[in-house]
């Protein structure tokens, strides 16, 4: 056997602990001083830190140090992240910092209660979080150098030689920074093995023979690439054979070859489950587009206010009928919900619609009509100016709509889809403006309207949703995100 150490791997989770602590001491520090100085404090900085320094301080500090230790190991800083990219890397440590900033004010000490200002709480997530997330990207930089250079290789054996095995062992050697190496592959006679061959991979054994190479070999992971359908029986054996090992497993947890969701983990009461989804699974960037949805639609309902008095004022005076028009829309998962609009038509549209279907100029089960007869001319100005959408962002702060998302389609236009791939836009909140909305809107086929909201579900990001919105303002000035 020819021995492989792996020392690198395990100096730098340690030397990681360590900087980490050294961070926290550091954050705590500067953050006082910060939000001391901020607070307009006259006193030398000795001044201003030799009033915390008491034998009882130290204690409650060392006690919150292991406490913030803790949370990080809970976080999963200290996980292995070969494969984990440094935005998902960095990302996990901004949380991590978050959360050891929300448990200081949890801290049961007068100690804390006289530190807790907005300026020290802001100043030392700060802080942290720079430090954390500058660490990790440079530390990423560093060990992917090392590896290219040969040093803190991690060995993986594949179990399968189809395709996706194949696939999967490229992709490691593409990828020099992330320290593997395929030892070889195991799998016993099939007829795709002949093409397996010319790949110029080292088979090392069969099933029978895979316990004697363990015994002799070094191999610090597995990957299985087997068809658990067909070669169920065997695959347990060889799992059976690995855990013996201790080795580490990993397997491909595409069994259906699904080609839009996406495979995760999870767990439900003790046991293992593979999820999948279509819909976007980051849930931290997910509760921070909630968070602006709820922030932004508060603060635009407070500002608009007196657009929404003019636009009431005009439609009641000109026009019979309500000021809101209330239509039962489908939003996420197929739930019906009501959505208000400034009502822009006459007061019996919807019955009159059927009499003007021969005159639908959209494609599809949409219905639109560029002099629609039915609108008002106030309605006209608000279609415009696209006021009407204004009182959507009621359905916003109550959870039914995003600000940015597919359009809320109608019950009538949702129950006319043909194609099963168009009903993956409910798998997301609908939302006021979206990629149709800033592309052209009644000027896109129906068709390729929905292709463009698969391309916002599958292209799904909180920058994108800053790019629409910014590019909704000259849509909604030039009028092309007018219905």
């Amino acid at each position: 056997m020819t021995p492989v150490s792996r020392p690198l791997h395990l100096m730098w989770i340690n030397s990681l602990k360590l900087v980490d602590l050294a961070s926290l001491v550091v954050s705590f520090i500067l953050a006082t001083f910060l939000s001391a100085v901020h607070a307009g404090a006259a006193e030398s900085i000795v001044q201003v830190f030799s009033v915390k320094v008491r034998l009882w301080n130290f204690v409650i500090f060392g006690c919150m140090l292991l406490g913030w230790h803790f949370i990080f190991r809970v976080c999963g800083l200290y996980n292995s992240k070969r494969l984990t990219t440094i935005r998902r890397h960095s990302l996990e440590a901004f949380i991590a910092g978050g959360f050891v900033t929300l448990s200081m004010m949890f801290t049961p000490s007068a100690f804390s209660l006289r530190m807790l200002t907005p300026s020290f709480l802001s100043a030392f997530w700060a802080t942290l979080s720079a430090i954390l997330v500058s660490g990790r990207i440079g530390g990423r930089l560093l060990l992917a150098q090392l590896r290219k250079n040969g040093r803190n290789r991690h060995l993986i054996l594949i179990v399968g030689t189809n395709a996706r095995a194949i696939e999967f062992a490229h992709k490691l050697e593409t990828k020099a920074e992330l320290g593997y190496k395929v030892v070889g592959f195991v799998d016993t006679e099939w007829p795709g093995l002949h093409t397996f061959a010319q790949t110029g991979y080292r088979l090392c054994c069969d099933f029978d023979g895979l316990s004697l190479f363990l015994r002799n070999n070094v191999v610090d992971e597995v990957a299985f690439f087997l068809p658990f359908q067909s070669l169920y029986d065997v695959t347990s054996r060889v799992v059976a054979t690995f855990e013996k090992h201790g080795t580490i497993m990993r397997f491909d947890a595409d069994i259906f070859n699904l080609t839009i969701a996406r495979p995760r983990i999870d767990e439900f009461d003790g046991a293992t489950h593979i999820t999948a989804r279509s819909a976007p699974l980051d849930e931290f960037s997910a509760a921070i587009k909630w968070m602006v949805d709820i922030l932004c639609a508060s603060v635009l309902l407070l500002l608009l206010a007196p657009v929404f008095l003019i636009a009431a004022i005009a439609i009641k005076t000109t026009s019979r009928g309500p000021i809101l028009f209330r239509q039962m829309r489908v939003g996420l998962g197929k739930r019906q919900f009501v959505m208000y609009k400034f009502r822009t038509m006459v007061e019996d549209a919807e019955q009159l619609q059927s009499s003007l279907l021969h005159l639908n100029e959209m494609t599809g089960p949409a219905f639109k009509m560029k002099n629609d007869p039915r609108i008002t001319r106030v309605g006209q100005i608000l279609r415009k100016t696209s006021i009407d959408e204004l009182p959507q962002l009621l359905n916003v702060l109550r959870g039914d709509m995003s600000l940015v998302g597919p359009r809320a389609m109608s019950v009538r236009d949702y129950q006319l889809f043909h194609e099963d791939w168009q009903r993956r836009r409910f798998s997301v909140r609908p939302g006021i403006t979206c990629l149709w909305q800033v592309a052209g809107r009644n000027s896109i086929p129906f068709e390729e309207w929905m292709k463009l909201d698969m391309q916002y579900i599958d292209r799904w990001s909180l920058w994108l949703d800053l790019t629409i919105l910014l590019r909704t303002i000259p849509a909604v000035i030039r009028g092309t995100g007018a219905a």
